[in-house]
């Protein structure tokens, strides 16, 4: 099993007709992902690579009944991209759009919540790398072929440093059984705590890793969230140990403004909730394969 995706979800990607869109649905066909359609207003029945595109959302799920939707609209139109596959009942959305105003983001949650929750769409991102079931679909812009099958679920804020714990993994024989990005924004669609409670529930998943960072108290609810409800081993790595207060650090939502937001801060909370914390990038890896060992 994997979360989220696997190798019969059928994709369509919003804005496909776009430069970078165009690559990577070309890198995720070339990967295996089940790619069968794309939405672009205006531009319903030209092709991109192969790939029939629609004018809406609702029209792409009519014709291909699309399951899984990838946004790559530029940041004013990202949120009516969003919401307009919420509505037309997409289960799962990547967007992967950097700098959409956290007003347009507050809105997007809002409408989201419309819907009672076994019918709302789950959103991760924006501003994300993506979500990769190793072997199986690729729904994103990470490089796949770091990720080796196999049963470490891996959660972050940071696309670069999931890069980095797949390939430590991949080096030591060690494989993924799904990567999630979950966007290093300050309202993003789905938090550490809702990715955990997947991958608890996934047979497949043994170890879990949560690659966090400053700002923001997500990795202090997943602390908590972890110490009452998560059975299994989670190492954690914790980004911006020498960061100055006040100052945002490459993401939008990487600024510390409130006690519990620092990286020492989130280490020290994590640590008391029973997660063995990587002192170091490098040693991600390393720590989860020790930790794999004295579970076996």
């Amino acid at each position: 099993m994997s979360i989220l995706l696997d190798q019969n979800t059928r994709v369509i990607v919003q804005g496909i007709t776009g430069k970078m869109a165009r690559f990577h649905t070309r890198d995720m066909l070339d990967y295996g992902t089940n790619v069968v359609g794309g939405v672009v207003p205006g531009k319903g029945g030209e092709e991109v690579e192969g790939v029939p595109v629609f004018d809406t959302v609702e029209e792409a799920m009519a014709a291909t009944g699309a399951e899984a939707s990838l946004v790559f609209v530029p940041p004013p139109f990202a949120a009516d991209s969003i919401m307009e596959a919420a509505d037309a009942g997409i289960r799962y959305c990547v967007c992967i759009t950097d700098g959409i105003p956290a007003q347009d983001m507050i809105r997007v949650k809002r409408y989201m919540y419309r819907y009672p929750k076994e019918k709302r769409m789950i959103l991760t991102g924006p501003n994300c790398a993506g979500t990769i079931s190793p072997g199986k679909a690729l729904l994103g812009i990470m490089p796949g072929h770091i990720y080796l099958k196999g049963n470490v679920g891996i959660v972050g804020r940071s696309g670069t440093l999931g890069y980095e714990a797949a390939s430590q993994l991949k080096a030591l024989g060690l494989g993924v059984s799904t990567s999630v990005g979950i966007g290093g924004d300050p309202i993003n669609g789905s938090s550490f705590k809702d990715i955990l409670e997947q991958f608890e529930a996934d047979p497949e998943t043994h170890v879990i890793a949560l690659i966090g960072e400053i700002g923001g108290p997500q990795e202090a609810e997943a602390a908590e969230y972890i110490r009452d409800h998560v059975t299994k081993p989670v190492v954690a790595y914790v980004a911006g140990l020498t960061a100055p207060k006040g100052r945002t650090m490459g993401h939008a939502g990487a600024i510390i403004s409130a006690f519990g937001e620092s990286a020492s801060e989130k280490v020290e909370i994590l640590s008391a909730a029973g997660v063995t914390v990587a002192e170091h990038p490098s040693a991600i890896g390393e720590t989860i394969a020790s930790v794999m060992a004295e579970a076996a």
